[in-house]
């Protein structure tokens, strides 16, 4: 299957701190699944609406943006989110405790079956 995202997502694996805001905000712990220069995916244990302003604080920084889709799982919810413009994470800035490149596995396994 071909890839349709603009830019690299790496996959990974790692508890953050997340700030829902609006009415009710609340601070809970998440497990940060991907992550890529303008966005991420975090799973949660409840919905989240669309375009709702999320914070993640990865490692020693705070990034900010808002809800771009809600899936359930079978142990709760994929939020996608998009980080507000002039924001890009990178790994000099932040590396999750587990990172994986599906490009590097993909070559890798390209070149086993060569």
């Amino acid at each position: 299957m071909k890839e349709r995202r603009a830019e690299p997502r790496w996959l990974c694996s790692d508890l953050i701190e997340v700030r829902i805001e609006g009415p009710r905000p609340r601070e809970v712990t998440a497990n940060l699944e991907d992550v890529a220069p303008s966005g991420a995916c975090v799973q949660l244990e409840e919905p989240i609406a669309k375009g709702t302003r999320l914070r993640l604080m990865l490692g020693q920084h705070e990034f900010r943006g808002r809800a771009v889709h809600s899936t359930r799982n079978q142990i709760g919810y994929f939020v996608g989110v998009q980080f507000d413009a002039g924001q890009k994470w990178s790994r000099q800035i932040y590396e999750p405790q587990h990172l994986l490149d599906p490009a590097r596995v993909r070559a890798r396994k390209s070149n086993t079956n060569a």
